[in-house]
């Protein structure tokens, strides 16, 4: 548990000062991680630090402001090698977030490489983002999406995928931990067999890399993309891990400064991974706090964070049985992460999620970015709360009292 490590759960807490307050004169609830996470302390120090002593252009000056701005930005992405295990830092591709990471692939590698009758395989509960980039790349190249649907469980179905498969299968891209279901997808073996169709494979990870360890050496993935804002760094930053000989082959996306070795009026070249994907100035304040977000991780220990999101997740599925009106998503058994989507018969979700942030609580309503799934349950959207390390098993038990209370309200 986290509380037997020397960072104490108190002691964490302390660390994010926005949880320190009071909405609607309640202490503040904050269960809306799988949408952003808090950021602590020394996240926040950091960028203020970059900009009270080191702002200056990376890459581009000889002056001390910017060596030391440089040396602190690619610092951080030797931290996020460290973080992923990935081989090289030239396999980390700075993005805004995961949304242009993937597109980032999509449009790269997707607009040369697929042709007219190759397949792309999704599942029904991608978000839009893993959706839409592809839906864009099958209309222009006339490749074909399939959807790897649901057990009766509400789980990746695993025998669909199988048979989904054949060597028409160029692309395989699927999240590693639903953000509305809350299962967590075998992507180790999901890369193994699509490898042995020799299709390649993307891993959305931003909602498995705040929560657990990440291996891409291991998962054996040619893409992963995550996103600085779920997993204690800042908005406007995430990255996209690709293995080098499938970068070294892929077109730039943006075209500009820093991306170019040399720029004629007729003609360029490209400069070397992995600034060959990021054109123009960066988010260096961003990455380089993102880089202090995965030094503050790796000092808590991801192990210790995910047994301990483990416990809080039994403690809150175990909470909510208590409430038969609710019709909870996703599969009942573990593995599963500590967040929850559901509906009430009767109830908006968004009624919940008003009622309850009078109360001082944070829940998200609404379809999650993913409408499909929640078409495929017959359901506009749903409310979900979903926990992080901060969170208590305290808050966790006044959620569900005034979840109760609000039912009740409205004669549920």
């Amino acid at each position: 548990m986290i509380s037997k490590t020397k960072n104490s759960l108190a002691k964490i807490r302390t660390d994010f000062p926005i949880l320190d307050q009071t909405i609607n004169g309640k202490s503040l609830v904050y269960l809306d991680n799988a949408a952003t996470s808090q950021k602590p302390k020394v996240v926040l120090d950091t960028i203020v630090h970059y900009y009270e002593h080191d702002n200056a252009n990376v890459h581009r000056g000889a002056h001390s402001l910017s060596v030391r701005a440089t040396e602190a930005y690619e610092n951080a992405r030797e931290k996020l090698v460290a973080f992923i295990n990935a081989q090289s830092s030239k396999e980390i591709i700075y993005t805004r977030n995961a949304t242009e990471a993937i597109n980032l692939v999509a449009y790269s590698w997707g607009l040369n490489e697929l042709k007219a009758g190759d397949e792309i395989i999704l599942s029904v509960m991608e978000h839009h983002s893993n959706l839409v980039p592809w839906r864009i790349v099958a209309s222009k190249t006339g490749a074909v999406i399939k959807y790897v649907g649901l057990t009766e469980e509400q789980e990746f179905d695993w025998n669909e995928y199988l048979k989904l498969l054949s060597p028409r299968t160029r692309l395989v891209s699927i999240v590693h931990v639903s953000n509305a279901l809350g299962c967590v997808n075998p992507v180790e073996n999901i890369v193994k067999k699509a490898h042995q169709v020799g299709a390649k494979v993307l891993i959305d990870a931003c909602q498995s890399i705040p929560h657990k360890p990440i291996d891409v050496q291991n998962i054996n993935c040619d893409w992963l993309v995550a996103s600085g804002h779920k997993m204690c760094g800042p908005t406007g930053i995430g990255f996209l891990y690709g293995k080098q000989a499938i970068l070294e082959n892929m077109q730039p996306f943006f075209g500009g400064g820093e991306m170019i070795a040399e720029v004629f009026l007729d003609s360029f070249t490209c400069g070397e991974l992995p600034h060959k994907f990021e054109a123009g100035t960066p988010a260096i304040a961003e990455a380089i706090a993102l880089g202090a977000a995965v030094d503050y991780l790796s000092e808590i220990g991801m192990n210790n964070i995910h047994d301990y999101e483990a416990q809080l997740a039994a403690h809150l599925f175990d909470r909510l049985e208590e409430i038969p009106q609710l019709k909870v998503y996703g599969p009942k058994k573990s593995p599963r992460a500590a967040l929850a989507a559901f509906n009430v018969e009767g109830l908006h979700a968004s009624d919940i999620a008003t009622m309850l942030d009078e109360e001082g609580i944070a829940i998200r309503s609404g379809h999650h970015c993913t409408q499909p799934l929640h078409r495929l349950f017959g359901a506009s959207g749903s409310a979900r709360a979903s926990l992080y390390f901060y969170n208590t098993p305290q808050e966790i038990d006044i959620f569900i009292d005034k979840l109760k209370e609000t039912l009740s309200f409205f004669g549920v």
